[in-house]
């Protein structure tokens, strides 16, 4: 028959090992009211992973009462150097000893004694009555107190491994030696985490080697006289009253006198019913995963607010039906409202294959179906989709709609898509996975996909029916639950109308965009292909003969020994792994003929791999196109980012990378590429936002307002020429302010002292008074607020704005001033795509909108059209928000989209 089980955990041993585990991070673990976690999140660890598995029938956690012990009335230094317990774990010690609690433990304290001694105690108590007792701690010392009975477990990386500790153990580390002896061990060489000197001169290895001839110190004193003559002998004598003191002090009591017994021990199990709102105004998202995973119900699903849910621990049983041919007119009951979600086996929304659906609502129940032939033909299912009086709630409307449209539906009258909204609210939690975001927003009764499918190669849509179902209805039961919450949010922070006018429109024009896609003459990409790889050819012969032999011009190392070994080049800065190569490097550089060489080399070559042969493996055969995809919830400005591939991103500043579009080219032959970009839309946001007079004269007087910018700060006439290297300069100003540049990075960006750097920004600040005094009230609101704002009421969270780093709280102030400006321009351009699809349908057109690339968008157009468009396309660009200066744009047109520029 199996011994009961008795459990004691070292309290503050753990705790600090869990504090100091992350210490690194401290400040990113802080719960919504600012109170540190990081030794709460480790030390949570420690009790997921030991006691739940564990089960013990007696539980403890014992604790330090406090520094003054019966040790130190020993020894006045006892642990007397260490530092003072830092202020971010001392907050967490009340809130630990709570989770203890309600983990169905008990805690306890001894004034006079440290934790050690309470454990000591109990569990040779433990032993004696019969109990299998297990110690966990992060100190070895505890180790002492190992027998046939105890087992010590001692963490070590932190606390995520242990090693366990048994009699065999100890003999195995300590050279045959037997737990007790680990007391004389200490005594004779010491500990200097507990500042107690043991005998001067002794380290482990010797006190072990003495340890195994004498057993034990008393007895090593009583026979000293047998040793023979030697320093070591001397340091023993010497150092025998610090012996006896250093053991007695490393001896662990073992008769506390404690007011607890055993039978005060008992193990009551989780109480769930607090710990969940505990987790909840700790913010455990992860923890309270698990419970929902575990199959409670975290919360009504009205609540958001971390604190302030409600909790439910009824068991969350969902009705998710399969859908079959026999049971489709329930679809006809559903109502007004339904929650959808189309599962495809793959991230690109284009080429993925759809895997199965969920349909439904709370109300009504879920119904989920593999066969993906009852969304596509005239059923119930098919007729709800298409229904523009059946409000639809989705994840990813854009995703939905595109996958939809390859089935041949139309998706109609979408109220919520749970990915817009959620990013809205936060646009620090840019994920892509419905569960992760589902979590975010404290709604818990669903998985992740990382936990249902598995990632990378591991991949796989489970093969049971009721498993795939279960998955897909918490998805939908998540995305309607959140609706109503998420709404209220949006409106508390009169965000409702950016999601509305803004956000969910553009996601059908950018879903038409894509579908559209431009199409790309491959021929031209296989021509250029053949010039670029002779190009490379020569380039490559260059430069072996400007370093004189061959060599792998794309080893780092190898380039590093040529330039800064064999041609005795000055290294401008190092790496773990030998001289730094990287383009920063290099160009500083470009006087030394190779250096040129090398980064014409590596741009074509980048031209080559990335560009054209991308390009290539991403037209698709079925109409010659390429059919981006942009990610609408990815960058934290509210700019949209395209890949697979990314059109945005093609390079213009060497000609090779401008002749790439030359490959783009419109849908039929008599039909032309319009190009039309804002000029300086930043800084015409930057004019407005600031209400800066002399920026916003410049603009509204249609000044070359770089050239405005120069006069300036270089102190000119109005009427004064400015040359083309002041213009230069006063351009990355003028950029270099909206991005909040520092003086050195200026003084890199234009080739001047820091010193002159910093007097330029000065005199910027001082001409354009109204930048200065907008910057100031920036930083300082987001201070107050934690948050800024572009025009849209599109929100940026700033968590670091008060960090003590000061480099992290720099980047915030950066990005605090940056991001009204740069997010302002986005919803600028966003509401003039929204603007621009709508015009061309009203007025039957048969432009297409093509591509946005930052401050531009791409049509193309019969060429019958161009005469309307050409006045069209401004005229609706710079309508699209009133600002305070006017917004201007430019079209251009060609054959191909490098011809319209």
């Amino acid at each position: 028959m199996a011994k009961p089980t008795l459990l004691l955990i070292d309290g503050n041993s753990l705790a600090f090992r869990a504090f100091y585990a992350l210490i690194n991070q401290v400040d990113r673990f802080l719960s919504h009211e600012g109170l540190h976690t990081n030794a709460l999140v480790g030390f949570n660890n420690l009790l997921d992973g030991i006691v739940d598995p564990f089960q013990p029938d007696l539980a403890l956690v014992a604790w330090d009462a406090g520094k003054t012990t019966f040790r130190t009335e020993k020894f006045d230094d006892y642990k007397g150097h260490r530092d003072t317990t830092p202020s971010e774990l001392v907050e967490q010690f009340e809130p630990l000893r709570q989770m203890v609690e309600l983990h169905g433990i008990k805690n306890y304290q001894l004034p006079g004694f440290e934790a050690d001694d309470i454990i000591g105690t109990i569990a040779t108590k433990g032993a004696a009555a019969g109990y299998a007792v297990t110690i966990v701690t992060g100190d070895r010392d505890m180790t002492q107190l190992v027998s046939d009975d105890i087992t010590v477990w001692v963490t070590k990386k932190g606390i995520s491994e242990v090693d366990h500790y048994t009699p065999a153990m100890v003999a195995e580390v300590y050279d045959g030696l037997t737990p007790k002896q680990i007391i004389d061990i200490k005594g004779l060489q010491g500990d200097t985490s507990d500042n107690y000197p043991g005998v001067a001169g002794i380290g482990p290895k010797t006190a072990v080697k003495l340890m195994k001839e004498y057993h034990s110190i008393p007895e090593m004193y009583e026979r000293i006289d047998e040793m023979k003559t030697s320093k070591q002998k001397e340091k023993l004598i010497a150092g025998k009253e610090d012996a006896f003191l250093s053991r007695e002090l490393a001896t662990i009591e073992v008769d506390a006198p404690l007011e607890i017994s055993l039978d005060d021990l008992n193990y009551q199990g989780i109480r769930y019913e607090e710990l969940v709102p505990f987790y909840q105004h700790l913010d455990f998202k992860a923890q309270l995963v698990k419970l929902a995973n575990m199959g409670y119900v975290i919360g009504e699903a009205g609540s958001t607010d971390a604190g302030e849910t409600s909790v439910n621990m009824t068991n969350t049983e969902l009705n998710v039906r399969e859908l079959t041919v026999t049971n489709l007119s329930a679809i006809e009951e559903l109502g007004a409202e339904i929650d959808f979600y189309l599962e495809l086996d793959g991230e690109n929304y284009h080429t993925a294959a759809p895997v199965a659906f969920v349909i439904g609502n709370e109300a009504h129940g879920y119904f989920a179906s593999r066969d993906i032939e009852l969304l596509t033909q005239r059923t119930p299912v098919n007729q709800i989709l298409n229904d523009d009086q059946v409000k639809k709630n989705v994840f990813n409307a854009k995703a939905m709609i595109v996958a939809l449209h390859r089935l041949g539906i139309t998706l109609k009258n979408v109220n919520f898509d749970l990915l817009l909204a959620s990013y809205l609210l936060d646009t620090n939690d840019n994920q892509n996975d419905l569960g992760a975001l589902a979590h975010e927003n404290n709604f818990f009764a669903v998985k992740t996909d990382e936990e249902v499918y598995g990632k990378g190669a591991k991949f796989q849509i489970p093969e049971m029916d009721a498993d795939l179902f279960e998955h897909l209805g918490r998805k939908a039961f998540a995305i309607g639950s959140l609706a109503q919450p998420l709404f209220e949010k949006l409106n508390e922070h009169a965000q409702l109308e950016l999601y509305e006018t803004i956000e969910l429109p553009l996601s059908f024009v950018l879903a038409d965009m894509e579908i559209t896609g431009i199409k790309v003459d491959a021929e031209r990409l296989l021509q250029m292909r053949s010039k670029l790889t002779e190009r490379l050819s020569e380039l490559e012969q260059r430069i072996y003969q400007q370093a004189g032999h061959e060599f792998n011009i794309q080893s780092p190392k190898q380039l590093g020994v040529i330039l800064f070994e064999e041609m005795g080049l000055t290294p401008l800065k190092k790496t773990k792994t030998g001289f730094s190569t990287s383009v920063e490097v290099l160009e500083q550089m470009t006087d030394v003929p190779i250096v040129e060489s090398i980064l014409m080399y590596r741009q074509l070559a980048k031209i080559q791999s990335t560009y054209i042969e991308g390009l290539l493996r991403v037209i698709h055969g079925s109409d010659s196109k390429v059919h981006t995809r942009y990610l609408q919830t990815l960058t934290q400005t509210g700019r949209l980012s395209s890949v697979d591939p990314n059109l945005q991103n093609i390079p213009v500043r060497v000609e090779e990378g401008r002749r790439i579009r030359q490959a783009f080219i419109p849908r039929e032959p008599d039909w032309i590429i319009i190009g039309a970009d804002y000029s300086q839309i930043e800084l015409r946001v930057l004019a407005h936002i600031t209400g800066d007079p002399e920026m916003q004269a410049a603009f509204r007087d249609d000044q070359d307002i770089h050239a405005a910018t120069a006069r300036r700060i270089f102190g000119l006439a109005d009427d004064t020429p400015v040359d083309a290297e002041m213009r230069r300069k006063a351009k990355a100003v003028n950029f270099g302010i909206v991005y909040g540049i520092s003086d050195f990075g200026l003084a890199r960006n234009i080739g001047v002292t820091r010193k002159e750097a910093k007097q330029i920004i000065e005199t910027y600040l001082n001409e354009y008074a109204g930048v200065r005094k907008w910057t100031e009230e920036i930083i300082e609101s987001a201070r107050e607020l934690g948050y800024v704002e572009t025009i849209a009421h599109r929100r940026r969270y700033l968590p670091d704005i008060k960090a003590k780093n000061f480099n992290l709280r720099s980047f915030a102030e950066r990005t605090a001033m940056n991001s009204p400006i740069q997010g302002s321009a986005a919803d600028i351009i966003k509401i003039a795509m929204i603007n621009m699809n709508k015009i061309l349908q009203e007025r039957g057109l048969k432009a297409k909108m093509l591509l946005q690339v930052h401050d531009e968008l791409i049509f193309e157009a019969p060429a019958s059209e161009l005469a309307e468009l050409e006045e069209l396309i401004p005229s609706v660009m710079d309508s699209a928000m009133q600002l305070a200066v006017p917004l201007k744009v430019a079209t251009h047109e060609g054959k191909t989209w490098y011809d319209a520029k």
